[in-house]
């Protein structure tokens, strides 16, 4: 079995119990469901806050963990598998299936039904909750507080195209690890349009250039994914390229003639592969 450390719960001291007889350890553990109980977590690389974030958790995210160390919880992210430390103190002793999903950029969660109650958040577009009940313009969480309803959709529904939310994207900061609204990087970009768009999708950029088939170039279309070593775009018509990078950084639109000279003129080469993601017909 071929092991990519970003993606399977395995180190040399213990395994997942799904594990057992594809890797070796010495050591198998059944993981244990939580769930991030904060807006934003970091997934970092060794249990120390000073570590390198490598992805983040949204809310209501489920996270298997399989072990305990300075605070921090090492497992994988259900959404994508993404492997990593998580601090404990943001994770829910348990798991409770949600309901629906952020679809608005941003929101809050109140206090109370009402816009004057204290807020916690900004929470990210697919964030994801459990509704208790519908109260007029608020919904209740399970978990407590209130969020505008008009800011949910049921999981599985009302699914947008990805180009139209990686616009709503522009200008949102650039940030090493990041994929919620409030700052990302450029495969999470790309990751939050295609789960808006109710699509599966891996987290880094070489694990996304397997989506979907070849585009033909020079024929890109709207929604077109454009990679270089380490880097992903996505077209917004034939000519202009959407991406978080970090010469804008920022969410930032240019000619796709323009970003490729700049990034060839750094170092980073040509593009390596121009990818038409798989959609669903509501999404195109």
């Amino acid at each position: 079995m071929t092991v990519d450390s970003r993606l399977t719960l395995v180190r040399e001291d213990l395994a997942s119990q799904a594990l057992e007889g594809l890797v070796r350890a010495p050591r198998f553990v059944t993981p244990s469901p939580r769930q991030a109980a904060e807006a934003r977590l970091a997934i970092r690389r060794s249990p120390d806050r000073d570590a390198e974030q490598v992805s983040q958790l949204i809310l209501g995210e489920r996270f298997d963990i399989i072990d305990e160390c300075n605070g921090f919880a090492w497992g994988q992210a259900a959404r994508d598998g993404y492997v990593g430390w998580v601090d404990i103190a943001g994770l829910t002793d348990g798991w409770r299936a949600p309901t629906h999903r952020v679809t608005a950029l941003s929101t809050f969660r109140f206090a109370s039904p009402s816009l004057k109650s204290p807020a916690s958040g900004p929470v990210s577009l697919n964030a994801l909750v459990s509704v208790e009940e519908i109260a007029g313009d608020y919904a209740r969480l399970s978990a407590g507080g209130w969020m505008p309803s008009r800011h949910l959709t049921p999981v599985g529904e009302d699914f947008a195209a990805p180009a139209t939310t990686a616009e709503v994207h522009i200008g949102t900061p650039y940030l090493w690890g990041g994929r919620d609204s409030q700052g990302l990087d450029c495969s999470g970009l790309v990751q939050q349009c295609m789960f808006a768009a109710g699509l599966a999708c891996p987290r880094d950029s070489d694990q996304q250039a397997q989506l979907g088939r070849p585009a033909p170039t020079p024929d890109l279309i709207r929604g077109d994914l454009v990679f270089w070593a380490g880097h992903v775009g996505m077209m917004l018509d034939a000519e202009r390229l959407i991406h978080a990078n970090a010469f804008h950084m920022a969410v930032a639109v240019e000619p796709l003639c323009e970003a490729v000279d700049r990034i060839d003129a750094k170092g980073g080469g040509h593009p390596i592969a121009y990818r038409r993601p798989d959609l669903l017909p509501s999404s195109a």
